[in-house]
């Protein structure tokens, strides 16, 4: 069998109804997974979904609209992803928020608390939801979407970088609390993506000749190109890997 074989196994990816979530769905339903798409949208969650069913066979994808930042929608998405495939192996935590650019001084409170409860606390909870069923069965793979900004200081979106920063530290933490039940948790950064989501940084021809300058490759990302890296954490392939950032960023950061 293949290292990057995920037959048998379910996944759950948030914001998985375009960009990087969408990729990596499609990715793993490409090796041999049940996915679960989610996002706030009930329409373009279904399109997904029915695209993948297309193309593997009905029953491989179903789609849970979902707000991150409800305990209880997200609740409900794990026990429809349960009562569907069985079980939840593999929780790719891609859903983020970011509703201001600018330096810090002028963020509001409001928007300061959206940033750190959708890309954290969220996060903390789908894992606490997932985590019981992980450790019975003793195995199972975590999968944080954080950023190269996590790693380095931005005039305009520094909120963001400190949340996913956070993330990094959320990784570590448990995955030295639940390597002893077989359970792996990794980030991968990305730098650059063209998606919608980071369409501000790339969209103007002036933030994107300044984000460019620095990277080796001297081009931006595309979703797909994250997606086999949210594959190899979730198979066997990286089986012995945990408690790390997976930079993938054209070499931004080097």
């Amino acid at each position: 069998m293949s290292l990057f074989d995920l037959s048998g196994k379910s996944a759950i990816i948030t914001g998985s109804s375009r960009g990087i979530g969408r990729a990596i769905a499609e990715a793993m339903a490409d090796a041999g997974a049940k996915v679960t798409i989610s996002s706030r949208k009930p329409g373009p969650c279904q399109e997904v979904a029915a695209g993948i069913n297309e193309k593997h066979g009905d029953g491989t994808a179903i789609a849970v609209p979902a707000n991150i930042s409800s305990k209880d929608e997200l609740q409900a998405m794990v026990d429809a992803t349960n009562k569907a495939f069985g079980k939840v192996d593999v929780v790719v935590c891609n859903a983020a928020a970011n509703p201001y650019y600018g330096p810090m001084e002028g963020i509001t409170d409001d928007q300061f608390e959206k940033v750190l409860q959708n890309n954290i606390i969220s996060n903390h909870w789908l894992i606490q939801m997932c985590m019981p069923q992980m450790r019975e069965r003793k195995d199972g793979a975590i999968i944080l979407v954080s950023s190269i900004g996590g790693l380095r200081g931005s005039p305009i979106i520094g909120a963001y970088n400190i949340s996913k920063a956070a993330d990094f530290q959320l990784a570590r933490n448990l995955a030295t609390e639940y390597g002893k039940d077989n359970i792996r948790v990794n980030c991968i950064a990305p730098g650059l993506i063209r998606t919608d989501f980071a369409r501000a940084l790339w969209e103007d021809p002036k933030n994107l000749k300044s984000a460019l300058s620095g990277t080796p490759m001297a081009r931006i990302g595309e979703p797909e190109e994250i997606a086999g890296a949210a594959v190899y954490l979730a198979s066997k392939a990286g089986a012995y890997m945990t408690g790390q950032m997976m930079v993938v960023d054209g070499g931004a950061t080097c």
